[in-house]
């Protein structure tokens, strides 16, 4: 869960930027009740900060005029990219950013010139991610750990449940951690397994340090692994396809996760599996540049029942 003192210094943040709040308007920005609001509004109180409340229609919370923290200088560049980084956070799948992200937002306009915070807000209000399927960790202690212990090098004690509910336990040793298709992964070498495995983090049940070390090799790229691994996943047919281009135009105009590219004399060698041969020959088919299909056949036989397909809609065949 997310820590309490987390977010009784969003609503010290909130209080100092707004100067004034209901707290209906502080209950919605943090997504809590307003009892639960009401006890952190005490703990302010208990920690000296002095706070001011009035009750009715125009009432709400207010610092005692003159109370100020020191403020957190950042430059004008450096306010936008924390401002975007803010926005990504609500859709990056970490447990509970509603809290993290209004008090980190708050520290930002308090400091702010006008002009700059008007930009900020912009940002914050017009600019949108398309991340709509992200799977949201019940809590963010696994990938706080396990960036951690990759961090150190330290091993890890895993728990993890499979999509059929069923649980296993393992050493693991944590080399990365990244974020595709809508979820966080952990990458590093299992030791159940005693082979390099990546594991969902919404499915960790657990992970807690132990008294062991690794070496984490050197230049470790996790994004890339993953992309790797999930493009040369075993599926029905293993594909095969020669792409006349290079392969910078390859790799824009296919998603990195369908195969492996490989740059060789004739042009693009693209590596993958496929269940759906129908579907990667319409992908193919879209593609603005020729290709060859080595490999399989029944690849090659989908690319050509969809050549005559349009070919008839065309009608240039009878």
């Amino acid at each position: 869960m997310y820590h309490p003192t987390t977010r009784v210094l969003a609503v010290l943040e909130l209080l100092q930027t707004h100067g004034r709040l209901s707290g209906a308007e502080m209950s919605a920005r943090l997504a809590v009740d307003t009892r639960t609001l009401r006890r952190y509004i005490v703990t302010l109180e208990e920690m000296g900060i002095p706070i001011t409340t009035e009750r009715g229609r125009h009432g709400g919370y207010a610092l005692m005029a003159g109370f100020k923290l020191p403020p957190m200088m950042f430059t004008n560049d450096e306010a936008l990219a924390l401002a975007i980084g803010l926005l990504a956070a609500r859709s990056l799948g970490f447990a509970e950013a509603a809290p993290a992200v209004s008090s980190a937002q708050a520290k930002l306009e308090r400091i702010m010139p006008a002009n700059l915070k008007q930009r900020v807000r912009a940002i914050d209000e017009t600019v949108r991610l398309d991340m709509m399927r992200t799977v949201v960790p019940t809590d963010n202690d696994a990938l706080v750990t396990l960036s951690s212990a990759a961090l150190a090098q330290q091993r890890v004690h895993l728990r993890y449940r499979a999509p059929d509910g069923s649980e296993t336990e393992r050493g693991f040793d944590a080399y990365g951690l990244a974020f595709r298709a809508g979820c966080w992964y952990v990458i590093g070498m299992c030791h159940l397994r005693a082979e390099m495995r990546s594991f969902r983090l919404d499915r960790i049940v657990k992970a807690e340090p132990r008294p062991a070390s690794f070496a984490r090799p050197s230049g470790f790229d996790a994004l890339g692994y993953l992309a790797r691994s999930m493009a040369t996943m075993p599926r029905a047919h293993a594909v095969e396809v020669l792409l006349r281009t290079d392969l910078k135009t390859a790799s824009a105009h296919f998603f990195d996760a369908l195969g492996v590219f490989e740059q060789i004399d004739e042009g693009v060698l693209l590596r993958c599996s496929t269940d759906h041969p129908d579907w990667f020959a319409g992908h193919l088919a879209g593609m603005p540049f020729e290709f060859e299909v080595r490999t399989p056949d029944i690849l090659r036989d989908s690319v050509a029942r969809l050549g005559e397909r349009l070919l008839r809609m065309a009608g240039a065949l009878r």
